[in-house]
C-alpha cells in the first residue's frame, strides 16, 4: 500500500501545481498561492478515483485479484493537467461475461456520476466573458457537458464566451476521460464491453475503430492519431473468458447499452481548437 499511496500524494502536488498555474498564482514567489489549485485538484481526482473505485469494488465482487488504483502523476506544466490518470492491474484473469461487463462498466458509469456533478458545480461558478481579441485554446464540448451548460448556464450572447471554473474544467476533462476509456479497443473499458457482447468479432471492431480515429484525427484534432498509435502499441486484442459462448443476461444487456450511450454523450470529437 506504500507505492499507491506516494503515487496519490505526488499527483495531488502536481495536479495542485497545474491547477494553481492555470489561475496565473505565482507558486515560485509565495509557495502557499499552490493552494489555489486545491478546487481542480480534489475535483479531478475524485472523479478519477471513483472511476478507478468503481472498477475494484465490481473486481473484487466477482473474486478477482485486483490492485488499489495507482494515481500516476505528470509535469504539472500547461497543457499538462498533473496527471496521466489512474490505474488498476488484474492479477487475476476475468473469467465469465458477466463479469467482464459489470468490471468494464462499473469505471465508465460512476465516474461519469461523478464528473456529472462536478461539472454541474462548476459551472455555477463559471463566468461568461467577452471572446478574447487574441487567439486563444478553446475547449470543445460533448453532447453531455452542452447539454448540463444549456441547464446551469443558457444560451450564450454572441460575442461571449464560458469561461470555465476550474472545477468545471475537471468535468470536462471527467467526461473527456470517460469517453477515451469507453471507446471500443482492446482491454480498454468499452473493449471488455464489446468482447462482451460480440466476441471474437472484437479484434476486428477494435481494428476498424484506430482507423476511424486516424481518420478523425485528420479531420479534426490531431491528437487522435496520437491516441490510435498509443493504443495499437498497448494492444488490440483482448484475452479470452472461459466459455466465449456464454450468453448475457438481460441485466448485463441493459448495462451494456447504458454505458454505450455514456460513450456517445461524452466523446468530443474536436476536444481543442482555437478561438
Amino acid at each position: 500500500m506504500i507505492v499507491p499511496l506516494v503515487l496519490f500524494v505526488l499527483t495531488v502536488l502536481t495536479t495542485m501545481t497545474a491547477g494553481a498555474l492555470y489561475e496565473g498564482a505565482h507558486i515560485l514567489e509565495d509557495p502557499w498561492q499552490l493552494l489555489v489549485g486545491l478546487p481542480f485538484s480534489a475535483s479531478l481526482l475524485f472523479i478519477l478515483g471513483t472511476h478507478e473505485l468503481g472498477h475494484y469494488f465490481a473486481a473484487r465482487y466477482h473474486r478477482v485479484d485486483v490492485t488499489p488504483p495507482f494515481f500516476i502523476p505528470a509535469p504539472p506544466i500547461p497543457p499538462m493537467i498533473g496527471t496521466f490518470g489512474a490505474v488498476i492491474k488484474m492479477r487475476s484473469p476475468i473469467a465469465t461475461k458477466q463479469a467482464l461487463v459489470d468490471i468494464g462498466a462499473a469505471g465508465p458509469l460512476t465516474g461519469f456520476l461523478a464528473a456529472m456533478v462536478i461539472t454541474l458545480v462548476g459551472l455555477s461558478l463559471s463566468q461568461t466573458m467577452p471572446a478574447p481579441e487574441e487567439p486563444a485554446l478553446g475547449l470543445g464540448s460533448s453532447l453531455i457537458f452542452e447539454l448540463l451548460g444549456r441547464l446551469v448556464v443558457g444560451r450564450l450572447p454572441e460575442g461571449y464566451e464560458l469561461y470555465l471554473h476550474p472545477v468545471a474544467f475537471a468535468g470536462w476533462i471527467g467526461f473527456f476521460v470517460t469517453s477515451l476509456n469507453l471507446l471500443p479497443i482492446g482491454q480498454l473499458d468499452g473493449g471488455h464491453l464489446i468482447y462482451a457482447l460480440f466476441g471474437r468479432t472484437h479484434f476486428a471492431i477494435s481494428r476498424l475503430t484506430t482507423v476511424a480515429l486516424v481518420a478523425l484525427g485528420l479531420l479534426t484534432w490531431h491528437g487522435w492519431i496520437l491516441w490510435a498509435v498509443l493504443v495499437t502499441i498497448i494492444g488490440v486484442w483482448h484475452p479470452p473468458v472461459a466459455d466465449p459462448y456464454e450468453p448475457l443476461d438481460r441485466r448485463r444487456l441493459s448495462v451494456s447499452m447504458f454505458t454505450i450511450a455514456v460513450f456517445v454523450l461524452t466523446f468530443t470529437p474536436y476536444p481543442f481548437y482555437i478561438l
